[in-house]
């Protein structure tokens, strides 16, 4: 009995559950079905404004600026080499790396020993020509007078010959006579010959003695000349570089002892695209002499020079593309040849174009304007320059209206903006300074005053700098990159 009345018990909350269960589904489908039988609450929607900033377009003539990188050369870089071999024995003191010599002056002496005594050797063979010389026309004096008597005896030969003819002819005289007097004749006349071909050896001897005496003399040139080579000069002012020899070293013919760089007469050259170069080219087809601005950054202070382009490459290297350009500076003080720059070149003046942030125009050359209502739409323009952060771009129906200055992702055609005129005149952000330690200071300092080729100028003022209480912490960054490369 007890066991049937659990077992009724059980069933019976069973069936209580799985009707609750039931009871609940029914609830949840019917206040489902309610919901989704109720119309839809509708919320009133606002159009959504942006600030955005604008410049207005103004169109004049903008001479555009095309910039390029290039490495500072010398006009004149002359080799010093040694033309004779030998001991070195004398040094200028201004024969150092970096050192200034001025035209004509005297940088190293060789050895000249064995140069004198080849130029003393010429020297006693031309004393032996010209007295070879002199003998050989006393000789051709002596055979010319002995030709004159030697004629002189042949004459009065013939005359006997004609007289004893005379005296066989009336019957005076015998043939033994007359063949006598025709034979000491023919002697004579023998005699004649043999003077004269003493006075032809003599007048060769003479033509002898003036070629031995011709190239004494020039080999008297030679070895002076080879004795000039053991002194090397400066063929024109300027500073020496790669500098490898110092006094007593031996050096060979044609060894490299230095080189001397003019660097008052500097030239940048640079390398520009095709493109590029044909803006720079006049209405005849011939490059420009326009005006070019180089500048070089040392720490923070930018060196400025300016010139006038003079040349173009005459072939595009191997493997390169462009034009490979030259151009003389005026003046250039702190310029050294290798120096990386910057080069600013003017191009011909543009009519009609005006002046807006690169960042306003698109991949399709589109820029946003004010439109009616404060409502955006798109004008298409012709980018003719990028200077920068700016382009030149030129279009029609654009003089005088606002531009948006920075596109977006959520801008386009009809958007409602509120426009922010004075975006362009913010006040520019203070420098971010820094305070530095003792020992920080002191190192940025020593490497400062131990940096060479930093102008006196530049020099002073980072020093000035680094002796404030704060300093430009992109001074210091410039400074901190040098000294760790």
């Amino acid at each position: 009995m007890r066991f049937l009345r659990r077992s009724l018990t059980g069933l019976f909350l069973l069936s209580l559950t799985l009707g609750l269960l039931a009871y609940a589904g029914v609830q949840v489908r019917d206040a489902v079905q309610d919901r989704m039988a109720q119309e839809p609450r509708s919320f009133p929607q606002r159009e959504r404004v942006f600030a955005v900033n604008v410049v207005p377009a103004q169109f004049d003539t903008v001479t555009p600026l095309l910039t390029a990188f290039g490495q500072i050369e010398s006009v004149r870089t002359l080799e010093l080499r040694s033309a004779a071999g030998g001991r070195v024995i004398d040094i200028a003191p201004e024969f150092v790396e970096g050192g200034n010599v001025t035209e004509g002056q005297v940088l190293v002496r060789i050895d000249p020993t064995d140069a004198e005594a080849v130029l003393q050797r010429v020297q006693s063979d031309i004393l032996d020509a010209e007295a070879e010389q002199r003998e050989a026309e006393r000789a051709l004096v002596l055979a010319q007078d002995e030709l004159v008597a030697a004629e002189e005896q042949a004459t009065l030969r013939e005359r006997a010959f004609q007289r004893q003819r005379d005296l066989e002819e009336r019957g005076v005289g015998t043939a033994a006579a007359v063949e006598v007097a025709e034979l000491a004749a023919a002697q004579a006349r023998q005699a004649v010959l043999s003077r004269r071909q003493a006075v032809a050896q003599a007048e060769a001897r003479i033509d002898q003695a003036t070629t031995r005496l011709s190239r004494a003399v020039i080999a008297e040139a030679e070895a002076q000349r080879r004795l000039d080579d053991t002194v090397i000069t400066a063929d024109f002012s300027g500073t020496l570089a790669d500098v490898s020899v110092v006094q007593g070293r031996l050096v060979s013919s044609n060894e490299q002892l230095a080189r001397l760089i003019d660097t008052d007469a500097l030239e940048v050259a640079f390398r520009v695209s095709t493109q590029q170069f044909a803006r720079l080219l006049d209405e005849n087809g011939q490059l420009s002499k326009s005006d070019v601005t180089v500048v070089l950054d040392v720490f923070g202070t930018n060196l400025t020079a300016s010139g006038t382009i003079s040349r173009a490459g005459a072939a595009v290297g191997d493997g390169q593309t462009g034009r490979l350009l030259f151009a003389t500076l005026d003046n250039a003080p702190g310029f050294r040849p290798g120096d990386f720059v910057t080069v600013q070149i003017e191009e011909p003046p543009l009519d009609n174009v005006a002046r807006l942030p690169a960042s306003a125009l698109n991949a399709a050359n589109e820029v946003l304007v004010i439109a009616e209502e404060d409502r955006l739409d798109v004008v298409q323009v012709n980018l003719l320059r990028r200077q920068g952060d700016d382009v030149l771009v030129r279009a029609r129906d654009l003089q005088g209206r606002e531009v948006v200055a920075e596109r977006t992702p959520l801008l386009g055609a009809g958007i409602k903006v509120r426009p922010l005129r004075d975006a362009g005149q913010a006040v520019p952000e203070a420098p971010e300074m820094v305070e530095l330690t003792e020992e920080r200071r002191a190192r940025l300092v020593a490497f400062v005053q131990s940096n060479t080729r930093m102008p006196e100028e530049a020099r002073q003022r980072v020093l000035q700098q680094l002796s404030q209480g704060t300093v430009p912490a992109q001074v210091v960054e410039r400074i901190e990159s040098r000294m760790g490369g």
